[in-house]
């Protein structure tokens, strides 16, 4: 039987199989019943179908997919929603129209119906990740030598449920329900791994960096089980997770700007890491030249650095050859012989950190990736164990209250909501609590036992909360949408109904 990355996206007639029964069911309903009526109301006829996919939760292995690193996300019940209509090649009018549910905060965009088109990264624009998923379905089609045909009208209009801004992918989730969409629109059906990888370089057209965990995840999760997502090749493993333990979500309220701030946070690190990974080649025996060509990323020199240290494990061997200080441009330029400016010539958004940053911490970064790529491991081996349950989600716990750590010390994603966060889950009785997502912001995913998952949650909103609404940040009404408990959820799906 084929593993699940290969098979192409279901397609549904019904949405039972995506939302299950009873409460989930129908609220799912009337989420696609508005979508249509909203449909009509836009563009004068139905759509011809329908794409979702979820946002996910990390729950260990934060900051490493991009270092070529195993990964273990869950997908979470959030979703987005695509409803689309292809134009007949005969209508006059080739435009890309994009509305949103949610009309009053995202206005209408308008784009040519053009595959080639450039997106002007200059002016942030909601509509720019459905243009990544056009694109990217153009570009794929070409690379396979199939006929995308001659480029058409498309109406289109978004319902999503993943907060923006959360660390919980919502960005993915906008590019993986967009391709599929089109891919679908254009009577084309690709592997989920060909999906979760073109959506993966789609997001590099908006100017951020990505590993392509989120898109893995949000195409290929499988209802009850998180994943563990390995790339290169792109593979998913089912990871049964213990049942007397359930992840509650909670939104910190600090919003994580991605795109924006690329340059200083995000993309800044993966820039830090290729450095670590250049620097460590060059003193563990490759020329600069060699390193510079070849050490991409970290993992690209792990096995020099466990032969250098006699270790299984590559922190030795940053502990001994990268220094604690942070390295300014010449420190690295004496090592590397070359300018950075030369190293990174062919990526715009690392010139743009190279322009943004005065130093470089490498030490931190690789101790950061080397041992968070422990820690995924350690995690799906003790779900695997025969521990009992009790000692089973006690260790799960250490792992990502560790992983918290390295993220917050290590490589400095965090910020003050969330470390005031994670400091009251573990309070209020959670086994583990970390940050998830990119950081700087968005959401803390605690590990919580089943049975007080309710009280949890209440003593996060008097504690964390309260103060929040009473200052007018949210509406009380709105809790249910920054804290929640989460099983895995399914991921990718089409319908056509």
């Amino acid at each position: 039987m084929a593993r699940h990355e290969e098979l192409p996206v279901p397609i549904f007639s019904t949405l039972e199989p995506v939302y299950g029964d009873g409460s989930q069911l129908e609220e799912a309903q009337l989420r696609y019943d508005i979508l249509k009526s909203k449909f009509i109301q836009f563009f004068g006829h139905p759509p011809h179908l329908y794409a979702r996919s979820p946002g996910r939760v990390n729950l260990i292995g934060e900051h490493i997919d991009y270092e070529g690193y195993s990964v273990l996300p869950m997908a979470i019940r959030q979703d987005t929603i695509v409803a689309i209509r292809k134009h007949d090649a005969g209508e006059s009018e080739k435009l890309l129209r994009i509305a949103n549910v949610n009309d009053d905060k995202y206005t209408m965009c308008t784009y040519p119906a053009d595959p080639e088109q450039e997106i002007d990264l200059q002016k942030h624009r909601w509509g720019h990740y459905f243009i990544c998923g056009y694109k990217g379905y153009h570009e794929y089609a070409k690379s396979k030598g199939l006929d995308a045909g001659v480029p058409v009208g498309l109406d289109v209009i978004v319902d999503g449920t993943v907060p923006t801004g959360s660390g919980l992918s919502s960005s993915a989730a906008f590019v993986c329900s967009s391709t599929i969409a089109i891919m679908a629109s254009f009577d084309a059906n690709f592997p989920k791994k060909d999906i979760a990888q073109l959506t993966c370089e789609c997001e590099q057209h908006i100017g951020t960096q990505s590993g392509g965990m989120d898109q893995a995840i949000s195409v290929m999760a499988q209802s009850g089980f998180a994943e563990l997502i390995d790339f290169n090749p792109i593979r998913a493993t089912d990871v049964q997770l213990p049942a007397g333990g359930s992840f509650v979500i909670a939104h910190s309220l600090a919003e994580s700007q991605k795109a924006v701030t690329a340059a200083t946070n995000y993309n800044n690190r993966v820039v830090e890491c290729r450095l670590a990974a250049i620097v460590l080649g060059i003193k563990l025996g490759m020329k600069p030249q060699e390193a510079i060509t070849k050490a991409k990323t970290l993992s690209d020199v792990e096995g020099l650095c466990v032969s250098f240290a006699g270790s299984s494990d590559p922190v030795v061997a940053v502990k001994e050859l990268l220094v604690e200080d942070p390295y300014t441009a010449e420190d690295i330029e004496k090592i590397t012989e070359e300018s950075l400016q030369a190293i990174f010539a062919d990526s715009p958004t690392s010139m743009d950190v190279l322009k943004a940053a005065n130093h470089y911490k490498l030490f931190q970064r690789a101790s950061h990736v080397y041992s968070e790529a422990k820690r995924v491991y350690a995690f799906k081996d003790t779900v695997l164990s025969k521990l009992g349950e009790e000692d089973m989600l006690k260790k799960l716990g250490d792992l990502m209250n560790d992983s918290h750590y390295s993220c917050s010390v290590l490589y400095e994603c965090s910020c003050p909501e969330l470390e005031e966060l994670v400091k009251i889950c573990r309070d209020n009785g959670a086994l583990g609590a970390r940050l998830t997502g990119a950081g700087w912001g968005g959401c803390a995913v605690a590990l919580v036992k089943e049975n007080i998952v309710p009280q949890f949650i209440l003593n996060l909103k008097e504690q964390f909360y309260q103060s929040r609404i009473e200052k007018g940040v949210i509406n009380k009404n709105d809790l249910g949408l920054y804290v929640f408990a989460s099983k895995p959820s399914s991921g990718a799906a089409i319908f056509k109904f």
